[in-house]
């Protein structure tokens, strides 16, 4: 649950993406087409890139239609219940497409996996294949297997795999931003969060290998990464060549160190591990952007200890202080989560008090879900009406939305370099581009001879809730 949703849309927790690469198609010599569908957190699209290299390897190339594909894959998210309604009325539909086409595998990856491996298997026969999150270096055997007839299934957890050695191809990509995986798993054992059973415990990537990840992708032409984790702020790594502790504060300073031309953003913080050595690396160097996620999950205390969250409000309230003691201008979002099991209306004041006093520029809010094996399933009864929990969270989602504008408004009649990401969605003649702070900036392009990748100084004129509005700054 700590990995931040992809979208910054609230309370929608699942993003379809094409799997769909141009450099993957130009080789007609390709035997089959894969097809892949990503939902939920940055992490499983970081993972389809892996599984999308591996495929690769096996002389599979990428299609954008589904009906092109000799192999569909799905990767699912476990987090709330409306994610797995979603990936099953996909698998459905996929399911009608197959019987059209003799032949064509379907799969599904990641989270889901182990959970409900035998009812989508053998009880709905929607799915060939079923394949976790550590076992993806096995899929060219499972769809051999999976082509005799036979059910294919791998969903064993790893206590080392990283993927570290493989070159993930970048899926869907606007060739500028790039997420980069440096480690896997999660040891904190929230109630509410499936994550630790799901993707097992937390091993951290060898720091040589992210490292040469970056330098590739910032030579091809990338311009920022994201470095992601459950939880980035416990990744260790032992350089036993060199005698060497490497901490998430290290790593950061050794990826920043890559080029004063490469943007570096992380993902995702856990409040009890984020410490003032990464503060201070982040206001240390100007291309580590000023923008912390921090979830949070609920304002109350009594709250906060029924999930697990190992600390209080008040210790938070203290560490959002620190933050903003040592980066004055930081960027800050979170998550947050209404109708917890047996959360009160004074519960639910106290979460709605903690967002008032933090003003986010960015909230993820959603109400509870009780999912299938975690400890909150195991100990709580879930018993707060639905109806309640809709209501507080749009309680907090009203609120937010006066913060986010507040935010935005800020930055009005001042001047930001913006990297420009791509083409504006509405309309070509504008760019699309983010400041340092994660806001999104929309700008005419004019008659300036700039490209994708490129950092401009932009001049904010006005706003809307989500969006900065801006023109060049003319420096002749």
């Amino acid at each position: 649950m700590e990995m931040m949703e992809l979208e910054g849309k609230v309370h929608d927790e699942s993003r379809q993406g094409e799997a769909f690469n141009p450099l993957m198609n130009e080789n007609a010599n390709f035997k089959k087409r894969f097809y892949i569908e990503s939902y939920g957190c940055a992490m499983n699209f970081a993972d389809s890139e892996v599984v999308a290299s591996i495929l690769n390897g096996e002389g599979f190339g990428a299609t954008k239609l589904p009906d092109e594909a000799d192999l569909i894959l799905i990767n699912t998210c476990s987090i709330r219940e409306k994610a797995e309604m979603t990936v099953r009325k996909r698998l459905t539909e996929f399911r009608s497409l197959k019987k059209k086409k003799p032949g064509m595998l379907i799969g599904m990856l990641g989270c889901m996996a182990e959970r409900l491996k035998a009812q989508l298997l053998e009880e709905e026969k929607l799915v060939d294949l079923v394949v976790g999150p550590d076992a993806y270096r096995s899929l060219p055997s499972l769809i051999e297997e999976a082509e005799t007839g036979q059910k294919a299934v791998n969903v064993l957890l790893s206590r080392d795999e990283t993927y570290g050695d493989i070159a993930p191809i970048r899926l869907d990509s606007n060739g500028v931003c790039a997420f980069v995986s440096i480690m896997r798993g999660c040891n904190n054992m929230c109630s509410f969060c499936v994550v630790p059973f799901t993707r097992g415990r937390e091993r951290s990537r060898d720091a040589n290998s992210i490292l040469v990840e970056v330098e590739q992708l910032f030579a091809t032409g990338y311009r920022e990464v994201t470095l992601l984790g459950q939880n980035v702020d416990s990744y260790y790594w032992i350089d036993e060549k060199n005698d060497e502790t490497i901490t998430f504060a290290k790593l950061l300073e050794r990826v920043a160190l890559v080029s004063p031309l490469l943007r570096v953003r992380f993902s995702t913080s856990h409040p009890k591990d984020i410490t003032d050595e990464v503060l201070y690396t982040i206001a240390r160097y100007d291309n580590i952007c000023n923008y912390i996620h921090l979830p949070v999950q609920s304002g109350s205390s009594r709250v906060l200890q029924l999930m697990n969250r190992t600390y209080t409000r008040e210790w938070y309230i203290a560490k959002v202080n620190r933050i903003r003691e040592i980066l004055p201008n930081c960027g800050l979002s979170t998550d947050m989560i209404t109708g917890f099991c047996t959360e009160t209306e004074e519960d639910h004041r106290e979460s709605y008090t903690l967002m008032e006093y933090c003003k986010y520029d960015l909230a993820y809010m959603y109400y509870y879900s009780e999912r299938p094996g975690t400890l909150a399933e195991r100990r709580y009864e879930d018993d707060i009406p639905e109806e309640v929990k809709k209501r507080r969270l749009q309680e907090i989602i009203a609120l937010h939305r006066i913060h986010s504008l507040e935010s935005m408004q800020r930055d009005v009649n001042k001047t930001f370099k913006v990297l420009i990401e791509a083409n504006s969605k509405k309309s070509d003649t504008d760019w699309h581009g983010r400041t340092d702070h994660n806001k999104v900036v929309i700008f005419p392009k004019e008659n300036y001879n700039l490209n994708k990748g490129d950092y401009i100084d932009v001049f904010i004129h006005s706003c809307t809730a989500g969006t900065l509005l801006g023109k060049i700054v003319d420096k002749q």
